[in-house]
């Protein structure tokens, strides 16, 4: 996107509000608003249209924010990002429902934030670019869930209408963080809307195991085992004592 980027935040907490508008200005974003209710923000974006909207998940007013980006997305296809701090499972589930293509738990550092802003106009470049007509014409569509395609030797994230292929053999190892999780593989990362339980369910077991509440890794990719981590791409990885010896196990028999 060559213009500058117009971002709406809608949150409760004014403080909060005031240094994300302060960070994302000095990223070189355009803040066109800061609203403490769901109601003043769809107002607003009838008569200023925002590129994307910072909505926090537990706004005070009428409707929280999930219903608020119900209701926007009833007018307008914009990108929503949530702020969250501790997002329950039914408030994660009803937040899924709405699309959103980033999460950002509070409190939160200024990286996260910039990052999930460049992840998010890089794809609102992508669509635009696939509604004009540029592209391999290689990309898999599917309305269904985050990794509906998952083969013998890679899987498939969705990237909003679209599906991403990762090789299995280039994944690293996958990270929680609070209801979504990454992705680290060979020069790259991805975010997913999808909590560490769900894609451990997913995964091909024969490739990948969870060794600690936080961490899934792909065992072909260990470069070093000790007493209470692994090491992988130079990462120590902390490992519970209960899967040390499953780790092992199926070492053995690879």
């Amino acid at each position: 996107m060559d213009k500058v980027v117009k971002i709406l935040i809608v949150e409760d907490e004014m403080v909060i509000a005031a240094n994300i508008s302060l960070q994302l200005s000095e990223l070189g974003y355009e803040v066109t608003g800061i609203l403490p209710r769901g109601e003043e923000a769809i107002a607003h974006i009838q008569i200023d249209k925002p590129d994307i909207v910072l909505l926090d998940i537990r706004l005070k007013g009428e409707m929280d924010g999930i219903e608020t980006a119900h209701e926007i997305q009833k007018i307008y296809n914009i990108p929503i990002i949530y702020l969250t701090a501790n997002a329950d499972d039914a408030h994660f589930n009803r937040a899924k429902e709405t699309h959103p293509y980033a999460f950002i738990s509070k409190p939160f550092k200024k990286l996260d934030l910039q990052r999930a802003i460049e992840l998010t106009v890089d794809r609102i470049s992508i669509e635009n670019d696939s509604e004009n007509g540029i592209g391999n014409g290689n990309d898999l569509t599917n309305n269904g869930s985050a990794t509906d395609f998952i083969l013998n030797d890679r899987i498939f994230v969705r990237h909003n209408e679209k599906m991403l292929k990762i090789d299995i053999k280039d994944i690293y190892y996958i990270e929680a963080d609070r209801n979504y999780c990454r992705i680290f593989s060979q020069g790259r990362e991805y975010l997913l809307v999808m909590t560490l339980k769900d894609i451990d369910a997913k995964l091909p077991q024969n490739h990948f195991l969870r060794i600690h509440r936080s961490y899934i890794i792909n065992i072909s990719q260990i470069d070093e085992v000790a007493g209470t981590h692994v090491v992988i791409a130079k990462k120590a990885i902390p490992m519970s004592k209960a899967m040390r010896t499953e780790l092992l196990k199926r070492l053995q028999t690879i």
